[in-house]
């Protein structure tokens, strides 16, 4: 049921941090597997554990799902049947989420006395609002894909089967654009997002400069202008300027 426990923990860990790490990375796809994303907790082996172990294994799995959405490339989640608790938190973690037709979503935590601690309280508030967070918070209910799609909770419904090959077809979409862009634009709207309007746009700003001097940015610009000239040189078709559009 692709539960979280110790070793499932520091197995996700390795394999972000080896993507971290390898630059010919360009997109990263979280797939669980045909029948289901991921189940949450391994709740036998939380019940075990005392208080203060309780602790130290949820800050362990929170700081691996953050670096999953530190990822410097877009990361898309492919979701199949169940993602619950931490299994719907480390789907929030990523960038886009592709969801079955036939898949449930949800933070049962509640239901167990206990609540969401890898990311569930805030990035499902981040993402569907207050109000709808705390309806699916406190209550502990499951959603279907239409109804997920429906709050902003996943970005795309596919029929049963598909979620994958739409999750790798959107990847590999985003992998041909060029990387240090994505990288800034990911950064930007990440971090911008719970900063002051000014904090933000002074990030952008600087995010904006930087990528002037990559070579995605030069090739990109001389094509540009290359189109431009052909448009405009003796062959052109006598469209004026603004009836122009790139």
């Amino acid at each position: 049921m692709n539960a979280f426990d110790s070793r499932q923990r520091e197995e996700l860990c390795a394999a972000v941090r080896a993507l971290a790490d390898d630059r010919e990375v360009r997109a990263v796809v979280l797939y669980g597997g045909e029948r289901l994303f991921a189940a949450g907790a391994d709740i036998k082996a939380l019940a075990a554990m005392s208080p203060g172990q309780v602790r130290g294994w949820n800050r362990a799995l929170q700081r691996t799902f953050d670096e999953v959405a530190r990822l410097p490339v877009p990361v898309v989640a492919a979701i199949t049947g169940h993602a619950l608790g931490g299994g719907l938190e480390l789907a929030l973690a990523a960038d886009y989420r592709v969801a079955a037709d036939d898949a449930r979503l949800g933070q049962p935590e509640v239901r167990l006395g206990i609540m969401p601690g890898s990311g569930g309280t805030q990035r499902l508030t981040r993402l569907i609002g207050p109000a709808r967070a705390k309806n699916l918070l406190m209550t502990g209910r499951t959603v279907g894909a239409d109804e997920a799609l429906r709050l902003g909770l996943v970005d795309e419904v596919v029929p049963a089967g598909e979620a994958h090959e739409a999750a790798l077809r959107y990847a590999r979409q985003l992998a041909e654009g060029p990387a240090a862009a994505l990288e800034a634009i990911k950064e930007a709207v990440d971090h911008g997002a719970d900063a002051a309007l000014s904090t933000g746009l002074a990030l952008e700003r600087s995010l904006f400069t930087g990528v002037f001097g990559t070579d995605d940015a030069a090739d990109g610009l001389r094509a540009f202008l290359e189109r431009g000239a052909r448009r405009d040189g003796p062959h052109s078709d006598g469209d004026d300027e603004k009836g122009r559009t790139t």
